[in-house]
């Protein structure tokens, strides 16, 4: 066999029998339809070159020809000048619809206001390539074999020293265990919940859904803990042994643990034998002269401290850390090992790389005052646009909650006018564990849009408001 045929364009592999010379191209056709109909092959992939699927198939080059001329005609496959050939969009075909292939979807919402994610156009590029070309130049040989699965020691003591001097976290390298992402956090630390004599882990209602159904998978119960002016109320915990919080600025009605409860939460932890998982989602952002500390400070042995590069950096770092009370740590340790054996590690060392060199501080500052301003921009422009509602919650973080009067729309009739302006908004009822009636509110993620785009999106709310209050 060839050289030649080792390094043709692309691999594709396809259930086709072409052994027999007859009805070759036809069949070939064939397997290429199947593997577009079921979505081996999507739209828009690149397929080989005629010459060298020919010599993969150790067919004649017209036989391959005649296949791709047959999809073509049936709409199967397309040409794109200067791509070579391409798989068509099915949806796009006009009888589509009676095939039973889905229609295409229609178009994305042109705003975006929903919470949860940063402004990810200020991801610090130069700063992450500098760091990045440090770090493949000094980066000894084996940080690139399998590693501990605590995480790369380089980034463990870059956060301990972070995290104590930026969030009043009491943090050991050696207790510190890096994760992918929060969500795999919050499922390990289930796994270790799911060992003690009462598995069920409790929550603040409202919170993010998603993460209850983490809990849930791992095998645990989870109770809905309420949270009123002051953050958690600590007597509704109920029977659980392990809380989920969040301290410094609740996910999403904005409020913060006040200095009582925090003391009250610390306090029954220790009567219940229980565990406090922190969740610091957002504790870099806040908009006041006295920032909070981290609640783990009062009991480290106590609680568990979560932070993350989601809201930070950028959620597709999926970098997450966990600081852990002693004897959690070989438990967590075990359960990472099992599940991934450990975060890449070139991630791990370039973020280090930045903890270390000040870049991460400088980006936070900077995002720290961009999304200051966005705050304030949103509570001046609904006060005059939109006095019906209301900012309510703490001066901090990536999101704020807007509310109104039961009197007024319903949060569905909100969302639908905000559709008709193509702006994606979240509403408050979809964090609700506990059955309402609730007050209706809208949780909007100021720090979402880029910047060129906020202007557009602050609009594009206040004639949705204008619009479900009846104005127009």
């Amino acid at each position: 066999m060839s050289s030649e045929w080792s390094t043709s364009s692309l691999d594709l592999h396809l259930d086709a029998d072409l052994s027999r010379r007859h009805g070759r191209s036809q069949r070939l056709a064939a397997a290429v339809r199947a593997a577009i109909e079921t979505g081996r092959l999507p739209p828009g992939a690149r397929m080989p070159s005629t010459r060298s699927m020919a010599q993969d198939l150790q067919v004649a080059r017209g036989t391959v020809t005649s296949a791709y001329e047959q999809l073509a005609t049936a709409g199967y496959l397309e040409v794109v000048h200067g791509s070579g050939t391409r798989v068509a969009d099915l949806r796009a075909r006009p009888d589509a619809r009676e095939e039973g292939t889905p229609p295409a979807a229609g178009p994305a919402p042109r705003w975006n206001l929903r919470p949860g994610l940063p402004d990810v156009t200020l991801f610090p590029r130069t700063a992450w390539v500098t760091a990045t070309q440090r770090v493949l130049r000094e980066a000894p040989a084996e940080a690139l074999d399998y590693g501990d699965p605590r995480g790369r020691p380089e980034l463990r003591a870059a956060l301990a020293h972070y995290l104590g001097r930026a969030r009043g976290v009491v943090a050991q390298p050696e207790r510190i265990v890096v994760c992918h992402g929060y969500t795999q956090a919050l499922g390990l630390l289930a796994k270790v919940v799911a060992g003690l004599k009462t598995p069920t882990m409790a929550f603040e209602d409202p919170s993010y859904p998603l993460f209850r159904e983490i809990v849930r998978t791992a095998g645990l119960a989870t109770v809905s803990a309420e949270v009123d002016e002051e953050g958690l109320r600590v007597d509704s915990i109920g029977p659980a042994r392990a809380v989920v919080v969040t301290p410094m600025h609740q996910y999403p009605l904005g409020v913060a643990l006040s200095r009582a409860r925090r003391e009250q939460l610390i306090a029954w932890a220790r009567a219940a034998d229980g565990v406090v998982i922190e969740d610091d989602y957002d504790g870099e952002f806040q908009f006041h002269p006295k920032p909070s500390g981290a609640l783990q400070a009062l009991d480290p042995e106590r609680v568990v401290y979560a932070g993350t590069t989601s809201k930070t950096l950028a959620p597709g770092l999926r970098l997450a850390w966990l600081v852990l009370p002693r004897d959690w740590v070989e438990p967590v340790a075990v359960a990472k090992r099992i599940a991934d054996q450990h975060s890449a590690a070139l991630g791990q060392m370039v973020l280090a790389q930045l903890i270390s060199s000040g870049a991460y501080d400088r980006h936070i500052r900077r995002c720290r005052t961009r999304y200051r301003d966005r705050r304030q921009r949103l509570a001046a422009i609904l006060a005059e646009k939109a006095p019906s509602t209301e900012i309510v919650g703490r001066s901090a973080g990536l999101h704020a909650l807007v509310r109104w009067s039961p009197e007024g729309p319903t949060e569905r009739e909100v969302l639908q006018a905000a559709r008709r302006e193509s702006l994606a908004l979240s509403a408050l009822g979809d964090y609700w564990a506990a059955e309402g009636p609730h007050a209706p509110g809208l949780v909007v993620g100021y720090a979402t849009p880029p910047q060129h785009g906020y202007t557009g999106a602050l609009e594009a709310l206040t004639r949705a408001l204008d619009r479900a209050f009846g104005r127009r």
